[in-house]
Order: structure tokens, then sequence, then C-alpha cells
């Protein structure tokens, strides 16, 4: 249970992927904790042969260390990111964030062109018309393909699950990078959680 919702230990989609992380998304105003989001890390138990380098390192120095994030992203193995709604909110606005997140790494790298543009813009317009409500479920299921690809799901209650495939090997990336990417990522609590399992998993 992250924050009262259920998150499945395990998650089937090509091989079974492991729940290694759990945290939310949330902000603070005046004093008040607002939460908007919990969320799910699933990961293929292989990842940690990608990552033997930081063996022996605590939870807190691999929360600290972008390389060790940007190994964990690069590795070629499938993960997904399951996130449930806390707080409803618009699906353009989800969209806005999403899209400010991923165009604004895209920009530093000098990665944001018209190619990037028009997949996010696909990505926008799935979101757009969607309504968040709570216990609504967003899933990233990222692909381990050449070049990479993603798959994102949208499901809530009482309707069909609705899905949009990302090809662009840029805009995946960064989209990983936006829940999975070190200390910059939109939840540090999950980063948290990510980096003392697998500082714990390398020692057993």
């Amino acid at each position: 249970m992250v924050d009262d919702v259920p998150f499945p230990p395990q998650i089937t989609i090509i091989k079974p992927l492991s729940l290694l992380a759990h945290g939310i998304t949330d902000i603070e105003i005046h004093f008040l904790q607002i939460k908007f989001t919990a969320i799910g890390v699933y990961l293929d138990p292989q990842i940690l042969v990608h990552l033997q380098q930081w063996k022996g390192q605590s939870g807190n120095q691999l929360a600290q260390d972008d390389a060790f994030f940007d190994a964990l992203i690069a590795a070629p193995v499938e993960k997904l990111v399951r996130v449930v709604v806390i707080k409803e909110i618009k699906g353009s606005q989800y969209g806005v964030q999403l899209e400010s997140a991923v165009r604004d790494r895209l920009a530093e790298v000098d990665k944001y062109e018209d190619e990037e543009e028009e997949a996010l813009e696909g990505v926008i317009q799935f979101f757009q018309s969607k309504f968040l409500s709570k216990d609504s479920v967003i899933t990233f299921h990222f692909v381990p393909t050449s070049p990479a690809t993603a798959q994102i799901g949208f499901r809530t209650q009482g309707k069909e699950e609705s899905k949009i495939k990302v090809e662009n090997a840029n805009v995946v990336e960064m989209m990983m990078k936006w829940y999975l990417g070190g200390p910059r990522a939109v939840s540090p609590t999950t980063l948290s959680s990510l980096a003392n399992t697998l500082s714990a998993q390398f020692s057993n």
C-alpha cells in the first residue's frame, strides 16, 4: 500500500516485473501537504546486472548519484511506472506538466527537433480530453527495443483502458527521466525508495 493505494507486488506484460520502489508526488501549501499521485516502479530484476559498479554503496549515496540513474535508464531491460491519481486533475494539466518537463530536458541537451515536438504533441493530445479522477491509473511501459519505445496506458473507473505508443527514442528517454532521473525527478520519495531497494538488493 502506498498512501492507502494498493500496488501489486508484480506486474507481467512481457516478463514478470517486481515492484522495486514507490512514492508520491505532492506539494506543501501553508504547511498543508497535498498529495497528487502515488507511484510504483516495476523493473526487470536483471537491472542489477547492469548496475554492478555501484555495488556496496548506500541508498543515500545512490539517491544523489546522477550517473547511477543514467545507467538505470539506459539499461536495456523492461521498466514500468504505475501512477495512481490521489487528487483529481484535468488530463490537460497533467499533459502540460509532462510536456514542459520533457521539452526542457530535451532542449538542455539540444535534442528538441521537429520529430520530438510531434511525438510530444501526440502524448499531450492523448491526455487532453481525459479527466484524471481519483484512483485513475496511468502506466508508462518502457520496452527495451532499439530504438526504445514506450506505451502509455490510461484507465479510469467504468471505461476501457486507452493507450498510445511513443516511438521517438529521445522523448521516451526524457519521460523515463521525469520519473526515474535522479535528484531532478518529479518524486524524490520514489527515487529515494528505488535507491534504498537497489542498494539492499546488491547485498543479497
